[in-house]
């Protein structure tokens, strides 16, 4: 679907992204996460095409049909009716027919329609504008979700959600059979849906972790930094025990003995992890029945075996400059 190499993109003194790269195959659901102003909608407008970066390439797949969940809800017409608003859409217009939309090729009732996402009849004839957030949102689901889309972006769509919508929201991208590229700070829905997740640390750091919010969250709490952790699977396999704990000696630096005496335990969560994901692989109907999860776990197994003999390779230098 999308495919990112070696891209950069700055804005002034802002470094947004730097060499990075990204593979979204069919089917993937990719989350975007990070603090406010990292980058986030500047990276997913880069992958999109919409802006170009300084350096790499980015190459889209063709025959992509973009549908944009976005957080202003720009598609929906504030002082029109719901009724008005899915028959008036020309992509969702049936010829002669008024009270008819087509739905991913197919003509159905607006009202029937309109019940498919928690509208009842009585709505149908409402403005727009009179509707909570979290109706809205539903609103705008039903007119994305009724054209034949591929790839699906989701802006903070989880804001202003009411609970309904927001299980309904995840329903619908359950049975979605396109890619999903989702922006949201919301850890539990991210958790639910992604497959990926990117995490924007800031100048221009910015990594692929394989699953969702949790994931990211265990993986980093390890202790990698970001440049460790992208170059690891240059390096050979790890060892399979931790060294023991040291206490800091007198020939190493301040910074360099807490970084020794806190290694033990970076290295013990890091197996710890490693055989978290290695029982995962164990499975074997892993791979037929999630094929994408199955390559991704295996490319994180690989990343972090060298990343611990890193880790380890550090502990051993720090000890001989001690010694």
């Amino acid at each position: 679907m999308i495919e990112a190499t070696n891209i950069s993109l700055a804005f002034g003194a802002k470094q947004i992204v730097n060499g990075f790269d990204l593979r979204v195959l069919r089917g993937d659901r990719v989350a975007f996460v990070g603090p406010n102003g990292v980058g986030k909608t500047s990276l997913l407008k880069l992958l999109l095409g919409q802006i170009a970066p300084d350096s790499g390439t980015v190459t889209l797949g063709t025959n992509l049909d973009i549908a944009v969940f976005d957080q202003a809800r720009a598609r929906l017409d504030g002082e029109a009716s719901l009724w008005d608003n899915l028959v008036g859409d020309p992509l969702m217009a049936v010829s002669g027919a008024s009270d008819q939309v087509m739905v991913r090729g197919r003509p159905k009732h607006v009202v029937a329609y309109l019940k498919d996402f928690l509208f009842d009849e009585s709505q149908a004839r409402a403005p727009v504008k009179s509707l909570s957030g979290g109706e809205k949102a539903r609103l705008l689901l039903a007119k994305l979700m009724a054209l034949p889309s591929n790839l699906l972006v989701l802006d903070e769509p989880t804001n202003d959600l009411d609970v309904v919508t927001l299980d309904l929201l995840q329903d619908i991208l359950s049975d979605y059979d396109g890619t999903v590229l989702l922006v949201s700070h919301d850890r539990d829905f991210i958790d639910r849906i992604a497959t990926t997740t990117i995490a924007l640390e800031g100048q221009g750091r910015a990594t692929a972790f394989p699953g969702g919010w949790s994931d990211y969250a265990r993986l980093r709490f390890i202790g990698f930094d970001t440049e460790t952790f992208d170059n690891a699977a240059k390096k050979p396999a790890a060892p399979t025990s931790a060294p023991p704990p040291v206490k800091p000696k007198s020939k190493l630096t301040f910074t360099e003995a807490k970084r020794l005496d806190s290694l033990p335990d970076l290295i013990s969560k890091a197996e710890a992890e490693l055989a978290k994901l290695s029982t995962l692989l164990e499975d074997p109907a892993l791979f037929t029945r999630d094929p994408v999860k199955f390559g991704k776990t295996s490319e994180m197994v690989a990343k972090l075996q060298a990343a611990l003999q890193a880790l380890e390779e550090e502990w051993m230098g720090l000890e001989a400059k001690a010694g």
